[in-house]
């Protein structure tokens, strides 16, 4: 499944090759995790992108690992209202996929 498309053409410095890989289902999901953070959700989304059946799809999203929702901190003022502060955790780099 995993075939990459390519064309080839001529110009006048020689032949010239395009390579384009196609989405993997590890993409799908990441792009559907990006888009609703239902799981079910996910796995239909994705499947949709893949062209793959709802089964098999589930069972790749459910293998995945949550994303930790942010942290929430109030700091209060005495001169002003209550200040709410986001930090947010850095997840662990991911592959860059060009």
């Amino acid at each position: 499944m995993e075939t990459a498309l390519s064309t080839t053409w001529n110009t006048k410095f020689g032949s010239r090759r395009l390579k384009v890989d196609l989405p993997t289902l590890e993409e799908a999901i990441f792009a559907a995790s990006g888009i609703t953070d239902d799981r079910e959700g996910q796995a239909e989304i994705a499947a949709a992108l893949m062209g793959l059946p709802l089964d098999q799809v589930r069972t790749e999203v459910m293998k995945t690992k949550t994303v930790a929702e942010p942290v929430r901190q109030i700091i209060e003022s005495p001169r002003r209202g209550p200040r709410v502060v986001v930090v947010e955790q850095k997840s662990a780099r991911r592959k860059r996929v060009l």
